[in-house]
């Protein structure tokens, strides 16, 4: 079990690149980690690490016994509970998912999951930013949005359908745009980051179904979900959200769906996690939970595949 420990240990530090940041995260003393890293050295009649001032990096022999210990590693939890009771599932789990899907979809139906597999331990990071799956220590991240190109394995699990919406009086002040080209007269709250989108504009699936964009000038420019929702009430221009988590503020007529033929596409949903050979059967779990959850909410047919 040492050198078990000592692998594991060994690969976050790998990974983290830090033997601080790699300590702080495990909740053990520096000086424990570095001993054990040594020992394992001194198992493996090589050096796996190459340390200096500023980062930790692997040596030849390190990348080679980094992909292994990660193998065997996943093996060895496998290996653990292949005669456990079906859905039994135990250890920590570390996720991190947007603010608002957190908000209005993931934290009102944890009771029960958490209730179904009172053994695991949830570790729940709800943020708009672009988190370090790996660096970060995650075992999985749920993306909104179109993937930039990574090693990470992305399974889907549904799609945001979008609604173009503003405040009402927002609408009484500047008018109600009925077409596309009424937009000229109108400004964008822009959402900067974490969907994909650059400039400012008012996108649209065209008539032969493929996504556009309409350049428009923005009022303000956020890079986070509240902020977005905020500045759209305070009436400071058009925004293109999924309706998921404002059908009271659409209910009360706060925000008012405008330009509804000319929707913005919908948005991929993903969960992501590091490639290996074998999920662990709490990730598995989570995940295909999380489909599930998305499936019913968002009333589509589509959820995770099987792992």
């Amino acid at each position: 079990m040492d050198q078990l420990d000592g692998m594991r240990m060994f690969v976050r530090v790998a990974e983290l690149e830090s033997f601080s940041r790699c300590a702080e995260q495990l909740g053990i003393p520096k000086a424990t980690l570095s001993a054990a890293i040594r020992r394992l050295e001194e198992h493996m009649g090589t050096r796996l690490l190459q340390r200096t001032t500023r980062r930790v990096q692997l040596t030849t022999d390190g990348q080679l016994c980094y992909a292994r210990c990660r193998d065997l590693l996943a093996d060895m939890e496998e290996f653990d509970g292949l005669f456990r009771q079906t859905g039994q599932i135990a250890g920590q789990l570390r996720v991190d998912m947007p603010s608002r899907m957190a908000r209005h979809l993931v934290i009102p139906a944890l009771p029960a999951f958490l209730a179904a597999h009172p053994a695991l331990q949830l570790m729940l990071s709800s943020t708009d930013r672009r988190v370090d799956l790996v660096r970060e220590g995650f075992d999985c991240v749920v993306r909104v949005g179109t993937l930039e190109p990574s090693s990470l394995v992305a399974r889907p699990l549904g799609h945001y359908r979008q609604i173009n919406c503003a405040s009402a009086g927002y609408l009484a002040a500047h008018g109600v745009p009925q077409s596309l080209a009424d937009l000229g007269q109108h400004r964008l709250i822009h959402y900067g980051s974490g969907q994909g989108r650059g400039e400012p504009g008012f996108e649209y699936l065209g008539e032969d179904e493929r996504p556009a964009t309409l350049p428009m000038g923005a009022s303000l420019t956020v890079n986070d979900s509240e902020s977005y929702l905020a500045a759209a009430q305070a009436g400071l221009g058009i925004i293109q959200i999924p309706r998921v988590g404002v059908e009271s503020l659409l209910a009360s007529g706060e925000l008012v769906i405008i330009l509804p033929a000319w929707q913005a596409p919908p948005l991929p949903i993903h969960a992501l996690y590091a490639h290996r050979r074998h999920l662990a059967p709490r990730v598995q779990t989570f995940i295909h939970w999380l489909g599930a959850l998305l499936t019913d909410a968002l009333g589509e047919a589509s959820g995770p595949a099987a792992p």
